[in-house]
């Protein structure tokens, strides 16, 4: 799990703009019920942001 974690994290700053979960979860072909888990988690750590809702994005 915790590899996910990077992984989504990383993910999102190759984005460069806040992205959902389920296009998270299609670019690299996982679950985007685990997308979302793994991003509450990232959230809880304030590792990244939410600037709308359904939205998320690296903090700082």
């Amino acid at each position: 799990m915790a590899d996910l974690k990077d992984t989504v994290l990383d993910e999102m700053k190759k984005a460069g703009k806040p992205v959902r979960p389920g296009d998270i979860a299609k670019a690299l072909e996982v679950d985007s019920k685990l997308v979302s888990k793994v991003i509450k988690q990232l959230k809880d750590e304030g590792k990244i942001i939410s600037p709308k809702r359904c939205f998320y994005a690296p903090a700082g």
